[in-house]
């Protein structure tokens, strides 16, 4: 199956404007995401899809591959899907522009149900999160059936823990895998009570009654974004001690 890696890249950011292209350790942010998502098995092309000849010029000058979108979309979803629509491929991974600490591994994961599974339209990934997290609005959490197929994905605790015998809280990691299709179709849906309520788009997908495999990572993720200078600074310390700097 042909794979593509499509990693959306906006310029503008009202917490931290020019975010893909702030330096981490002597790279543009955009620059690690890049080199991470091409360590992938299983995908074939990764592409930087953005609106900014900025971040364009600078993808390029590191020897990847970014293409211009339109300005006007809303989300990552319309932007990668726009370059998505040009290239002849089956599966489409949505990999977060601002997730510099992303693993291949992880990506592989999401992905591979795509390709183990062809009833599947749509993946994506969770981890276990501790106590700590249960109660941040910004961790969004996740609850599957038994098929591993999400029942809701919430910005509150859920399950609510009346019995704490046992309870597991698995925050959702941001790394879509679509069949082009259905991500073709996926961004024609308007926006529903729920997905509104929450602010998570991918509400959209179980409203519309479609299922979404959930991958439980075996591996140790650092969900990380970056949305603040503190952020940043907190990844490239990370970065820096793991390279002994």
């Amino acid at each position: 199956m042909r794979i593509i890696g499509l990693i959306p890249a906006r310029y503008s950011s009202t917490r931290l404007p020019g975010k893909p292209l702030k330096d981490i350790c002597g790279k543009p942010m955009i620059q690690h995401v890049y080199e991470r998502a091409c360590e992938s098995g299983l995908i074939g092309r990764v592409i930087v899809a953005t609106d900014d000849e900025r971040i364009l010029n600078a993808v390029e000058s590191f020897g990847g591959e970014a293409m211009l979108t339109s300005s006007r979309h809303s989300t990552g979803s319309d932007r990668i899907a726009e370059i998505a629509e040009r290239i002849d491929c089956d599966i489409v991974v949505n990999i977060q522009g601002d997730e510099p600490l992303i693993q291949a591994e992880i990506i592989d994961e999401i992905a591979g149900e795509l390709v183990s599974d062809r009833s599947l339209v749509m993946s994506t990934g969770s981890y276990k999160i501790s106590e700590e997290d249960f109660s941040n609005p910004n961790v969004v959490k996740v609850v599957c059936d038994e098929n591993s197929n999400a029942l809701y994905f919430s910005r509150s605790l859920i399950p609510y823990p009346k019995n704490k015998d046992g309870l597991e809280v698995f925050e959702h990691i941001g790394v879509y895998a679509y069949t082009k299709a259905f991500l073709m179709k996926y961004i024609s849906f308007e926006n529903t009570p729920l997905s509104e309520t929450e602010s998570l788009e991918q509400l959209k997908v179980l409203e519309k009654g479609y299922k979404i495999r959930v991958v439980r990572t075996k591996y140790n993720y650092n969900a990380l974004s970056v949305d603040t200078q503190e952020d940043l600074d907190r990844v490239i310390s990370i970065i820096e001690t793991n390279a002994g700097l």
